[in-house]
């Protein structure tokens, strides 16, 4: 998922040099929603191998 994050910056960035506005703002939203989404399941993950360890 945090590839997908990442392709999505390159498009955003990309589309801002060539001055597709619409397009670098869409991208760089979906870029942001799936890096908060990886964020999470990273601590959830982390979370439930110290729960699971400690077992």
């Amino acid at each position: 998922m945090l590839y997908w994050a990442l392709m999505f910056l390159v498009i955003a960035l990309l589309a801002g040099i060539f001055g597709f506005g619409g397009i670098a703002s869409t991208a760089t939203g979906m870029a942001q929603i799936l890096f908060v989404i990886a964020l999470i399941l990273f601590v959830v993950s982390l979370f439930a191998g110290f729960v699971r360890r400690n077992l």
